[in-house]
Formats: structure tokens, sequence, C-alpha cells
């Protein structure tokens, strides 16, 4: 299976973060392909940078659709997802959705820690389309920008960090999600130094198109 993760936005420096997340997830016969939108904003924060990323994450998956058996969007808010699914007929899934499925599994609870505020009502509104408000306890922001995670020495994973812990003090959730596709990285440091699970949409996505596959 090929999968090609599209990164919306033009950081160059994420999309590199999301394919070394999905080529550690992935299991043997499943080759990780990589795109970014350079006609895309530097980050999507909020729905105004998800409609201006929109056209050129549209116009890959028509460049490119005779390379892939599987497209993921790499952006949180699953920007373009249902108009890029109008486009093929090979499955196109959202980190979004396929981190907050995985999280909801079984009956558990789950809140979700993104970046900024501008974000969360976005994603609260995917929750109540893909039917996850029982399981969703809260949309959180760490009030970190996008770019921050990408910046080396950054204080932006401990800020993150905070917003964890406070959700697991709040909220009580079974898992919490990471809700931006830069923290992509994080997921295995902050499970095993919060002790429960801490899902990423990108190794999600990747586990998700495998168990279609086989």
């Amino acid at each position: 299976m090929r999968i090609l993760f599209i990164n919306p936005n033009a950081t160059a420096s994420m999309t590199d973060k999301i394919a070394a997340a999905a080529k550690a997830a992935a299991g043997p016969g499943t080759v990780i392909l990589s795109a970014t939108n350079r006609a895309g904003p530097p980050s999507i924060q909020g729905p105004a940078d998800g409609d201006a990323a929109e056209p050129g994450l549209l116009a890959l998956i028509g460049e490119r659709e005779g390379e892939a058996d599987a497209f993921v969007i790499a952006c949180f808010d699953d920007t373009g997802l249902e108009r890029a699914r109008a486009l093929t007929d090979k499955p196109v899934l959202g980190i979004g959705e396929a981190a907050m499925r995985a999280a909801g599994a079984g009956g558990r609870a789950f809140s979700v820690v993104t970046t900024l505020s501008v974000s969360v009502p976005v994603i609260e509104e995917n929750v109540r389309a893909y039917g996850l408000e029982a399981a969703c306890r809260r949309v959180r922001a760490s009030e970190v920008p996008v770019l921050a995670l990408e910046e080396p020495g950054s204080a932006a994973r401990e800020t993150v960090a905070a917003e964890i812990a406070a959700a697991l003090g709040e909220d009580r959730p079974d898992a919490i999600v990471l809700g931006c596709a830069g923290m992509a990285d994080l997921a295995e440091t902050f499970s095993a130094r919060f002790g429960l699970p801490v899902l990423d949409g990108v190794v999600c996505a990747v586990k998700a198109l495998e168990a279609r596959g086989r």
C-alpha cells in the first residue's frame, strides 16, 4: 500500500516530521509518500488558513493520484476532507478523524489538546460531524502557535505538556489526542510521561489504512 501524506501548509520541516512519524508506524509492505502544499499558508490556524490551503491541497490529490493507493490530509482540522473525498475513489483520511476515532474506540473518553484557541471551534464542529460528542470530554488550546513546534529549543513542548496535565486533572479522560500534525513526534514521549494513551493522528491514520487494506 502506498499512502500519500499531504501537508496542507507550506512548511516543509513539518512535512518531514509527519513523514518520519508515518514511516516509523508503517508495517512491512506500506510505502509512505509525502507532499507539501507550497501554495498554502505557512501554518493552518483557524478557518481562514484552512480555506486558503484548500485549492493547493486539492490540486495535489489530482496531480499525484496515480502514485498513491490512499491519501492522508495531515492537518488536524481535516482541511478540505469532504471535497478531497469527492475527487477520488481511493481512501482519503484526515488525521483529526483518524485520531479521535481511535481514541474513542471501546467507549474511551478523550480530550483534545491543540494549538491556538482559533482552532477549537473547527475541531469541535468536526467532533459533532463524526458523532463523537459523547466520547470527547473537551477540546483544549495550549496557545502554542503551530510553527513554534518547529523551533529547536522552543518552550512549546512543555507548554503542550502543561495543558495535558491540566486536561488530566480537570477532564479525567482515558486518552489524550494531540490536535496538530506538528505534534507528531510527541505522542510516545507523552504517553510514557503521563501514563495513559496519547494519540497522534499521523500514526492513527497509518494504522487505520493498513487495517482497511487487510
